[in-house]
């Protein structure tokens, strides 16, 4: 070959690796069109372009992902693997450039142009560059373990400075594009200088690391790999310019723990660790878990307090702005601040807020702490089962750490904020231990001045914390818990409190996270109170809320197609947003019904209506009971049953009609679990009805307990139970003599649409139950 001589070739692409001139390599190929160029060059003169990939991790590289500049390779030899790929030996004959590639399928082939070496004309000067190369690449050797004398010897005999800088680039470990950068210099004294420059550079990096041996090795007085290691790292660090490694840490470490709020009985457990942090070697597992000890307890607020607002007139107006209605609970917030205005010792109180969803418990605890100018911080211990999650982890646990209470007191970052205690009515417990439990001493004040978390060991002060807890049911709280909290009952929103709500709080909401203005989009008090009684049904007002977030995008919507738009929201436009209404209002009966009686019941989400129906048929006194009833319910079927057999004579009843009678009791909505003795009345007043015949009056809804002598004893939850009969456009509540005290507790805005029929015995329901006349 000639140079300028211009050749077409197969090319073989290769990866990571590169061949210069006067060298022979193997090379292991098993890339398909690779293999069919090297077939392609083994049928003709076995010669090949090596061209290399600009980045290693292509796979198919294309035409701009390879070097133009390459070597002319011959095939010396060409062995099949067990693999499936070929080990091919190679020797580069000439340097050559790819002009342009005339095929890519199934290989590349390529139009080259081989180029000759630039040799020097004066031959003292050559013969000084072989010299100083030789010198250079000598020492190297002789420093690096990786290359053994024999290399060195290969290259001694080299007279040719081309070849010489070729096979001494090929032995070093060096970058792939300083490689391709030494094979395209065609000026051989330009390709000796770069050469010498690179040995040169390697030559420093392999006394350096030479030397950073030597300095490690004179410490070490054991041969323990890992203190090896460790003696290393202080070596390193040393060339790195931190000369003072680990003792520095702990130096930073000691000066926090003096600046914090410790006490000092804990500034002394913090030093005694911070000792043995000192003492233990970087690299063992128990110094990262004293060090994550130590910042747990740095980061702890122990002595740190904010100022209490002390203004009961401030924070009553702070509460009333946050919240309408709740009376209850602000009154007794009121009191806990005006106690502490006079004694300053107060111990923070546990206060337990029960009540459906969506009538506003986590948002007062939030309004709380503002009007107190406190830290608030919330936790969720919805789905809790596992008593560690409360007192937190052994410091021997892998990953252990802190209970949900401190970590909650480092969130907060003092030691006297408002903590909510949300859903503590779902924790629940398994093989891992009983949450519940844990809270005992959480929710205690004589004894939560002294909180073990199993992380932190030592004992923390929670007395000075204002714990308000949230639970949508009551009765779902363990009992020990529960008698150490003070309850207060939240009851659903009327409809005239969710109309105040709605319009000066949720509406002006909504509007500006919707980016509407009340120029933009208004809601008339007559779309209002549509909204609320026929497209949600609940006690509070986070559904009432979702559709007012609805109603606001479908107006923005108009209004970015017509800026102009001004929307009025009415009660008949209401169904042009909205669809179809959900809810019918008024779900009493249309007629006076035989053998359906209206139930009032209570439930999570606040007061509901329950229709209970009765079918007698001739049959052989079997009793059936449908409408997934719980016990209680179903035996309160089968105390009903008893007392009409007790008063048969006196109702008119057939001696026998629970032997040649089958009695069906349901309860629809069938899916829906149902359970509680305050139905007894309305099972009675049914049965009765479909045993004599006679018409329940269709506006009478009724509530109460029955005893097997007729007694009625009192229910819960009569205020729920009341706005549910107001809300069905029921007027008439039948209910026990003994809950004439929780009257107190209606508003007046329902109570003077009702009248309320206390009894204290079941004769008294029947006569004022059914129509007069029948």
């Amino acid at each position: 070959m000639e140079k300028g001589s211009l050749l077409t070739l197969p090319v073989l692409p290769l990866r990571g690796t590169l061949v210069y001139p006067s060298v022979i390599v193997h090379l292991d190929v098993g890339r398909k069109p690779s293999i069919e160029a090297l077939d392609m060059a083994m049928l003709e003169d076995r010669r090949i372009m090596l061209v290399t990939q600009k980045e290693t991790a292509i796979k198919d590289p294309k035409e701009e992902d390879l070097f133009s500049f390459g070597t002319v390779g011959y095939v010396k030899q060409m062995l099949k693997l067990p693999n499936g790929t070929f080990r091919v030996l190679i020797e580069g004959l000439k340097r050559a450039q790819v002009l342009n590639y005339t095929a890519t399928e199934p290989y590349y082939l390529a139009e080259i142009e081989v180029e000759d070496d630039q040799n020097i004309e004066q031959d003292l000067k050559a013969d000084a560059f072989v010299r100083s190369i030789l010198d250079q690449f000598k020492r190297y050797v002789d420093l690096s373990p990786k290359l053994s004398k024999e290399v060195y010897e290969s290259t001694v005999d080299i007279e040719d400075l081309g070849q010489l800088t070729d096979v001494v680039a090929s032995h070093l470990p060096i970058r792939l594009p300083t490689k391709q950068m030494l094979l395209e210099i065609l000026a051989v004294d330009e390709r000796a200088k770069t050469l010498i420059q690179v040995l040169t550079d390697e030559l420093e990096v392999l006394r350096l690391e030479k030397q950073i041996g030597q300095q490690v090795k004179k410490t070490i007085e054991q041969s323990q790999k890992e203190y090896y290691l460790r003696e290393q790292m202080k070596v390193i660090q040393s060339e790195l310019g931190d000369k003072d490694g680990k003792r520095k840490e702990v130096s930073d470490l000691e000066e926090k723990i003096e600046t914090s709020d410790m006490t000092d009985r804990i500034k002394e457990v913090a030093m005694k660790e911070l000792q043995r942090y000192e003492r233990i070697p970087q690299t063992s597992a128990e110094s990262g878990i004293i060090r994550n000890y130590l910042d747990w307890l740095i980061q702890l607020p122990w002595q740190t307090t904010t100022t209490d607002q002390l203004d009961v007139t401030k924070t009553a107006r702070i509460l009333d702005q946050d919240h309408y209605g709740l009376e209850t609970v602000k009154e007794r917030i009121l009191e806990y601040i005006a106690v502490q205005a006079l004694t300053h010792d107060l111990k923070g109180p546990i206060l337990c807020l029960v009540g459906p969803p969506g009538v506003g418990k986590t948002s007062l605890a939030k309004s709380v702490a503002r009007a107190m100018n406190r830290e608030f911080v919330r936790l969720s211990l919805g789905g809790v089962k596992d008593e560690s999650e409360v007192r937190g982890h052994r410091r021997t646990y892998i990953g252990a750490m802190p209970g949900r209470i401190i970590q909650s007191m480092k969130k907060a970052g003092t030691v006297n904020p408002v903590m909510l205690l949300d859903e503590i009515d779902k924790m629940s417990s398994d093989y891992k231990g009983d949450p519940s439990s844990a809270m005992l001493e959480v929710l205690d004040p004589e004894q939560n001045y002294q909180f073990s978390d199993h992380f932190v060991e030592e004992p923390y002060d929670l007395s000075q914390v204002l714990f308000i807890a949230t639970a949508n049911q009551g009765q779902l709280i363990p009992r020990p818990l529960l008698d150490r909290m003070e309850v207060i009952q939240l009851p659903g929103y009327t409809e005239i409190e969710k109309q105040f709500i709605a319009k000066n709080y949720l509406v002006p909401k909504q509007l500006k996270q919707h980016g509407l203005t009340k120029a933009n989009l208004t809601i008339r008090k007559d779309g209002l109170l549509e909204l609320i009684r026929r497209y949600t049904r609940e006690a509070g007002v986070r559904q009432l809320e979702r559709k007012i977030a609805s109603l606001c995008r479908k107006a923005a919507k108009v209004i970015v197609e017509n800026p102009d738009e001004k929307i009025m929201i009415t009660k008949t436009r209401l169904e042009d947003y909205l669809g179809k209404p959900l809810y019918r209002y008024g779900q009493m009966e249309t007629e006076d019904p035989i053998g359906t009686a209206t139930g009032l019941a209570y439930t999570a989400f606040g007061g509901d209506i329950l229709s209970i129906e009765v079918s007698v048929v001739p049959g052989k006194g079997k009793l059936q009971l449908t409408g997934k009833l719980g016990d209680v319910m179903k035996e309160s079927a089968q105390a009903a049953i008893s007392y009409i057999r007790s008063r048969q004579a006196m109702l008119g009843i057939n001696e026998n009609f629970y032997q040649t009678n089958d009695i069906h009791i349901h309860v629809p909505e069938g899916a829906t679990p149902k359970d509680g003795p305050s139905a007894g009345i309305t099972m009675v007043t049914a049965l009765v009805s479909a045993l004599t015949n006679k018409r329940i009056r269709r506006e009478v809804g009724m509530t109460g307990e029955v005893t097997l002598r007729g007694r009625v004893l009192p229910i819960g939850g009569l205020k729920e139970k009341t706005m549910s009969a107001h809300r069905s456009g029921l007027t008439t509540i039948i209910m026990p003599k003994d809950n004439e005290k929780d009257l107190d507790d209606i508003p007046e805005s329902i109570k003077k649409d009702l009248t309320f029929i206390p009894v204290s015995h079941m004769d008294e329901v029947l006569t004022h139950a059914f129509v007069e006349g029948d």
